[in-house]
This record gives C-alpha cells, sequence and structure tokens, in this order.
C-alpha cells in the first residue's frame, strides 16, 4: 500500500481553504494534515507537521507565501503549488520557472492539473530540481518586492514577529546574528548577516562592520576612535565599530 500524500492548505479565506478541501476529498492518495490562515500559521504547521506537499496563498497576512517559503529555507521547504488571485508578475515569474500555480478562480481541470505535476514531483523525487525552481522563483519574485516589514523570528518553541523598523541593530554571532531591537529585545536567529543584509531597506539600513548592520534612524553620534575607525553610538547606549572600510559610504550617506 502507498503511502498518502500529507497535504496542507494555507490560505487566509475561508471558502479557498474548503474548496481545496473538497477538490481534494475525492483523492485516495491525498491526506489533508492541516490548514493554516496566515504565514506564522503556515510556518508553525509546516515544522510541525513536515507536510509532503503545501498549497500555499501568495497574499496572506502576517508573512506572505514568499515570506514562508524564505522563512522555512528553500532546502527544507516542501514540494509547493502556489496560491494566487492576481499577483501577474508572479505568475510570470513561475511560468518561466516551470514551477505550478493555480490561479483563482481555479476549477476542477485545472486542479487535478497540479495535482499530476505535484505527483510526478514526488514520485521522482527530483528534490534538487524542486529546489532550483522555487530558489529562481523567489529571486525574481524578490528583485520587484519591496522589504519586508516584519521579520519571523524563532523564539523557544514558537515564532516571534519584529517590524523591521523596530531594529536597532543587527550583530553577527558565528552562524547566527542577533537582532537587537528599540525595546531592548535580544533575539538570536539562525541566518548569515549578508542574507539579513539583503532582506533590510539599504535606505534605512547601512552594513557598518563585517559583523555589524545599523538602523541609520537610531545612530546617536560618531566617535573618533584609533586606527583610523569610529565607533558608532546607538540610541540605546551601544558602541559599535565603525571600519574604516565602510565609513566613507556611511557619511556620504548621512
Amino acid at each position: 500500500m502507498k503511502t498518502a500524500i500529507r497535504a496542507l492548505i494555507a490560505d487566509d479565506e475561508a471558502p479557498a481553504r474548503r474548496r481545496l478541501q473538497q477538490l481534494l476529498a475525492s483523492e485516495t492518495d491525498i491526506e489533508v494534515v492541516g490548514e493554516a490562515s496566515d504565514g506564522l500559521e503556515t510556518v508553525n504547521a509546516i515544522e510541525r507537521l513536515a507536510p509532503d506537499l503545501v498549497f500555499l496563498d501568495v497574499q496572506m497576512p502576517e508573512l506572505d507565501g514568499f515570506d514562508v517559503v524564505a522563512t522555512i529555507g528553500i532546502a527544507r521547504m516542501p514540494a509547493t503549488i502556489f496560491v494566487t488571485a492576481h499577483d501577474h508578475y508572479a505568475l510570470a515569474a513561475f511560468e518561466a520557472n516551470a514551477m505550478d500555480y493555480l490561479l483563482k478562480p481555479f476549477d476542477q481541470e485545472r486542479f487535478l492539473k497540479s495535482l499530476r505535476k505535484a505527483r510526478s514531483w514526488l514520485r521522482s523525487e527530483k528534490a534538487l530540481e524542486l529546489q532550483s525552481q522555487l530558489r529562481n522563483v523567489l529571486n525574481e519574485f524578490s528583485r520587484e518586492k519591496k522589504f519586508p516589514e516584519r521579520m519571523l523570528v524563532r523564539a523557544g518553541d514558537s515564532h516571534q514577529l519584529i517590524r523591521t523598523a523596530d531594529l536597532q541593530y543587527v550583530k553577527a554571532e558565528g552562524n547566527y546574528v542577533r537582532l537587537h531591537t528599540i525595546d531592548g529585545q535580544s533575539l538570536q536567529m539562525r541566518e548569515s548577516l549578508r542574507g539579513i543584509e539583503e532582506r533590510l531597506d539599504p535606505q534605512k539600513f547601512r552594513r557598518i562592520h563585517r559583523s555589524h548592520i545599523v538602523n541609520l534612524d537610531q545612530i546617536k553620534k560618531l566617535l573618533p576612535w584609533f586606527g583610523g575607525d569610529c565607533l558608532v553610538m546607538m540610541a540605546d547606549g551601544c558602541r559599535l565599530t565603525l571600519s574604516r572600510s565602510h565609513r566613507d559610504a556611511l557619511k556620504e550617506f548621512m
């Protein structure tokens, strides 16, 4: 007996979730293991349930579909069928990279076509091909998308949403970074400093050292230091090194 494909439905619209439930009910090899109504719930459900397949709405509260992928990580993301209502750029990105999607409203024939493709993905175990398609879609969409207003950070066994505007500075800690917020929180996140830098608006955040990124609005003053370096005093009184390699670019911007 073949193992059932474990599916997760993630959509902020209840009628859309019901529609997918109804379409999947007659598919004997599919088991719906959960639903999620926003991006945060989706991340938690993927980590908790480890589904084989996700029907992922592009437009959702808290985190959109692409933020969910970025948070989970491409290598850990299950096979994904994106569901979208009107994001024309996203559709072009999906088509260019052979990533499947459902455009609302979709009929049973279109749904079954997507499902056949998902079965093919899973049975052939084309994990690297799927990851490549997903990475290309994410990269193309990121070029058009504004910088995220929120960031999802693991806090113990749960996740916490942090507004990027509330970040004061970010420090590298080996394979992690530590986020320091204006309200005094200090949160560790498994991410590289370069990865965080790519997710922050360069008009608001600047790298001042190989180990530090700062919120420009939170800089209180610049102080002279040894060897041609400077110290950047942040609003909370913390002093961070401004290296010579980043000094000119920062002063020019400010």
